[in-house]
């Protein structure tokens, strides 16, 4: 373990950073302004400590920025969620203050007590497929605005409005032949005409993105397309969202994190779960996409979820069954797209492994090879 563990609360304008020892001594604690020559001066600061480790909060929002800058100067980082952070805050000793100071001391705390942080890597492909599936979904979002829009002048102009599957050439040649004659319908036609641009605008946008999509992720080689119903914007998705697949040793800590994992909520001498509405929704709904597009078609999906109405489940509780499948599935797939890069982290103490080099992902699921099972290889004794 390094010897010093240096806390880093991120803030737009703003870092301060912690130094605490193994023994949670504050050895030093200062400000520094979110700029180039604030992370050169925050380098200079902590020169001195050859063996240290920097522990950042919320690298995933926004602490990437400088947690990405450190990584690219070399630095050992490491990524600490802010409900983690928290707790140890909360359960420290004084009166529960919440300031820079504060956090950040909480935030090495955090680091120096827990062994599963996740090792904060440069940005690679996955990233550029995230950037590229949130411009989709922002782009599908705006486009959904204006048909709103569209069908409420639309209402207006026609008794009964139109349907709810309205194409932007569909709404075109409607409202090009209404006849009106008021100078209000006249206006109404005219912003209808407007919001049918922007829907053609978006259409070709979001046309342009996905086939960027498309691209990237042939490029990546990966094989979670082979799972039925995970088409390339869904794949891209997948890819983006998780990132390093590694941070999750086992299926069952993927499905937690797919919200496909249901919550235990036992009491006294009852045993039931519920629906977890946590997680990743976007994971949760691509997973989702797979599996309607399964029980639509002669798949093994459709077969496993028939299975589960035979035994007396609800059309719900078949189908997420069926997504915790998938899920499964999906964490698979991506365990064999990393077969190449099978490392562990010594520096840093993560998931304990006792293969070696090789990382410990083990599932009572066999991997898969184009459907065939896949031996693993393990490292000589």
């Amino acid at each position: 373990m390094p010897a010093l563990v240096i806390g880093l609360d991120p803030h737009k304008a703003s870092n301060t950073i912690a130094v605490l020892d193994a023994e949670e001594t504050l050895v030093a604690r200062r400000r520094f302004e979110n700029t180039a020559d604030g992370l050169v001066a925050m380098l200079d600061a902590v020169s001195g400590w050859s063996e240290r480790i920097w522990a950042v909060e919320g690298e995933n929002g926004i602490g990437r920025s400088v947690a990405q800058r450190l990584v690219a100067a070399g630095e050992m980082v490491v990524d600490v969620p802010a409900k983690l952070a928290t707790r140890v805050r909360v359960y420290s000793t004084g009166h529960g203050t919440k300031t820079d100071d504060t956090d950040a001391v909480a935030i090495a705390r955090a680091a120096l007590h827990s062994r599963r942080l996740r090792m904060v890597r440069p940005d690679d492909e996955n990233v550029a497929l995230k950037l590229l599936s949130d411009r989709r979904h922002e782009l599908v979002g705006s486009r959904t605005q204006s048909v709103c829009r569209l069908h409420r002048l639309l209402r207006e102009l026609v008794p009964g409005g139109m349907p709810r599957h309205l194409t932007a050439e569909r709404a075109e040649a409607l409202v090009t032949g209404l006849e009106v004659s008021d100078p209000v319908s006249l206006m109404r036609v005219e912003l209808a005409l407007d919001h049918i641009e922007d829907m053609k605008r978006f259409d070709r946008r979001i046309d342009d993105v996905t086939l960027k999509i498309h691209a990237a992720v042939k490029a990546s080689g990966t094989t979670v397309t082979r799972i039925y119903g995970v088409g390339a914007v869904s794949a891209g998705l997948i890819l983006g969202e998780v990132g390093d697949i590694s941070r999750f040793p086992t299926r069952n800590h993927f499905a937690s994190y797919t919200g496909t994992a249901p919550v235990a909520v036992s009491s006294g001498d009852q045993n039931r779960h519920r629906l977890n509405r946590a997680g990743n929704r976007r994971l949760n709904h691509a997973i989702h996409i797979a599996a309607i597009a399964q029980i639509r078609y002669d798949t093994p999906g459709r077969a496993y979820f028939r299975r589960k109405l035979g035994e007396g489940k609800s059309r719900r509780e078949a189908l997420r069954c069926l997504k915790r499948r998938i899920s499964d599935a999906v964490w698979r797939q991506l365990q064999l797209d990393r077969e190449t890069d099978q490392h562990q982290d010594h520096s840093w103490p993560r998931w304990p492994s006792s293969r070696g080099d090789f990382p410990s992902y083990r599932s009572p699921d066999t991997l898969r090879r184009d459907g065939q099972p896949k031996k693993v290889q393990t490292m000589p004794a």
